[in-house]
């Protein structure tokens, strides 16, 4: 059995990779560019691009762990054919989105298509839906480092992250294991926090105290693309997540605890994790 990572060397991707490594499982790690990928021994790299399915490395691929190109307004067809390409193939885990359960404009409709797709295949497939990452709050990594505190709007707007480590260990479980055929998985984090239980739960990871300090709107869009180099509707989207759950507060899901058996990794256990990136 040979597992294909795509994705390899993101943020999900190379957990991913590591988790099935650390198991010893094959794996093979698709990446656009091989020569600058720092991953586990025995992995074997190859280099290739969602975009382009024709050229990529499928022989012998029995399991992917699928991710959308979603640069392209042509991800749901690139994924028709990879799958096409992929003879060998018996298992899809396909990193989705929360967004298409409750249909928010954005990457709702990329993400749903690229599911119909992979269910219209004839493949096993399971859906990984996450909400929002906690490696999103590396955003507010530079405030935290220089100033111990976190700012931001909508103190009030209440999110459930999930660690990127949580989301990789279900999908790993999907890949090497049965029963998770034909599923779909939304994932959270085992909290759900207001920003300014955030700012303090991220405190007390790195064993100091974080402060929130409330932005305007405009401030914060302006901080986002002056301060971070956001593009202006990527600031907006973000704007408008935080927007959406301060009316509409995120909840906690089982479906993490439900694979595993074991509850999730919480946000001072994440800034903790990332504490050079925060420190």
């Amino acid at each position: 059995m040979t597992i294909l990572v795509t994705g390899a060397t993101g943020t999900i991707g190379g957990e991913v990779v590591r988790q099935l490594a650390a198991a010893g499982v094959p794996v093979r790690a698709l990446t656009r560019n091989p020569a600058r990928a720092v991953l586990p021994d025995g992995v074997e790299v190859v280099g290739g691009d969602l975009t382009r399915p024709g050229e990529l490395p499928l022989d012998g691929v029995t399991a992917v762990f699928l991710l959308a190109a979603i640069e392209s307004e042509d991800a749901a067809e690139h994924a028709r054919a990879f799958l096409d390409r992929a003879p060998d193939l018996r298992r899809v885990v396909f990193l989705s989105s929360s967004a298409v359960t409750v249909k928010r404009p954005g990457s709702y409709e990329l993400h749903h298509d690229v599911e119909r797709v992979i269910e219209a295949s004839g493949v096993a497939w399971t859906h990984v839906r996450p909400g929002e990452f906690m490696a999103n709050k590396l955003i507010w990594a530079r405030t935290i480092k220089a100033e111990n505190v976190v700012r931001a709007p909508f103190p009030e707007s209440v999110g459930a992250p999930v660690h990127e480590a949580d989301v990789a260990e279900v999908a790993v479980h999907a890949l090497r294991h049965d029963g998770h055929a034909g599923k779909a998985y939304t994932l959270s984090g085992p909290e759900a926090l207001t920003h300014v239980e955030q700012a303090a739960a991220i405190g007390r990871g790195l064993g100091r105290p974080i402060a929130f300090e409330r932005l305007t709107y405009g401030q914060a869009r302006a901080s986002l693309i002056r301060d971070e180099g956001l593009p202006y509707d990527v600031a907006e989207y973000l704007l408008g997540y935080m927007a959406q759950h301060a009316e509409e507060p995120a909840s906690v899901t089982p479906d993490f605890t439900t694979v595993t058996g074991h509850p999730g990794r919480t946000l001072a256990t994440w800034a903790t994790d990332h504490r050079t990136d925060l420190t």
